[in-house]
């Protein structure tokens, strides 16, 4: 009995050895390097769609948030007959170095350095394709400023859960909570030189990112340290078109703070979906989102090719 016994665990243990080996879905979908200055690099994933000229879309992610995360929202959208590309923000998931190993950066390093290089990859890659950017939280807030000071590069933004943070755009009973959370991410940020995980954002951030974001948080204007350029004067004259989806039950990204952001876009054409109790998307979180990433793909992939956004019922 005690053989057996044995046998069976020595074999449970070799089924689980094998399984940690084997690789997972996403590290098998076709992989494009992106190397900007100081060593900084990126794997961008690719999930390309039959016709080679199709749409393409970039997913950024949210904070902390891996690439690999969003791969039920690539193949959604690739259902719909677009390519989708994939791809870390720099410091997490496969990017390297990892956050603590590289120097110190902000938004100003994402924005004019990253996101430049990414795109001019992706382009290549997919030359015959319109690019479409698609941003959660924190992606879509770099996917439009990155639109705004790029006239031309990205043929349209779709964000979601992507909100200014600014104080008062939060309900007014939200106002001390507001501040006194994002402050105080900000002055840890400053202290340590990183956001260490906890309030608000649970894991490990760049110091300058949160000290950015922070700032933005207190005066509402995006002001980047490092940058040349005004921001808020981009988003103000900026005219690709924007695709704005909220939801009923996002506390860090709530409708307000949708509403506050569209109105900094005075010039472009921005659609708003705002997800509800009369949507058949169930998830309707911050992140829980993503598990009804057919649907919201669907609305997606329709406005992307027709500039119509029909809100699924």
């Amino acid at each position: 009995m005690s053989t057996t016994s044995g046998t069976s665990s020595d074999h449970q243990a070799a089924e689980k050895k094998t399984s940690a080996r084997r690789p997972s879905e996403y590290s098998l979908l076709e992989s494009l390097p992106v190397e900007v200055a100081g060593g900084i690099t990126f794997t961008v994933r690719l999930v390309p769609a039959a016709d080679p000229s199709a749409p393409l879309v970039l997913i950024l992610p949210a904070m902390v948030m891996k690439a690999k995360h969003y791969l039920h929202l690539a193949k959604g959208l690739n259902a719909q007959g677009m390519s989708v590309a994939l791809v870390d923000l720099r410091g997490q998931g496969e990017s390297t170095p990892a956050l603590l190993d590289q120097p110190n950066f902000g938004y100003r390093e994402m924005l004019e350095i990253d996101l430049p290089a990414v795109t001019a990859a992706v382009r290549e890659r997919f030359p015959d394709s319109e690019l479409h950017l698609f941003g959660h939280s924190l992606g879509g807030q770099l996917s439009l400023l990155y639109a705004a000071a790029e006239p031309g590069v990205v043929d349209s933004v779709t964000v979601i859960g992507t909100g200014t943070v600014y104080w008062r755009a939060f309900g007014i009973r939200r106002w001390f909570e507001a501040l006194r959370d994002i402050q105080w991410i900000g002055v840890v940020a400053r202290v340590k030189g990183h956001w260490p995980g906890g309030v608000l954002i649970p894991g490990t951030m760049a110091g300058r990112v949160m000290v950015d974001w922070s700032r933005h948080s207190l005066t509402s204007h995006y002001r980047p340290a490092g940058t040349s350029r005004n921001y808020d004067r981009l988003l103000a004259e900026m005219t690709t078109r924007v695709l704005a989806i909220s939801l009923a039950d996002d506390r860090l990204g709530p409708k307000s703070n949708v509403d506050f952001l569209e109105s900094k876009m005075r010039a472009a054409e921005v659609a708003r979906w705002h997800i509800d109790d009369d949507s058949p998307v169930t998830h309707r979180d911050h992140f829980e989102w993503i598990k009804d990433s057919p649907v919201i793909a669907r609305v997606a992939s329709e406005w992307v090719r027709t500039g119509v956004a029909t809100p699924a019922s």
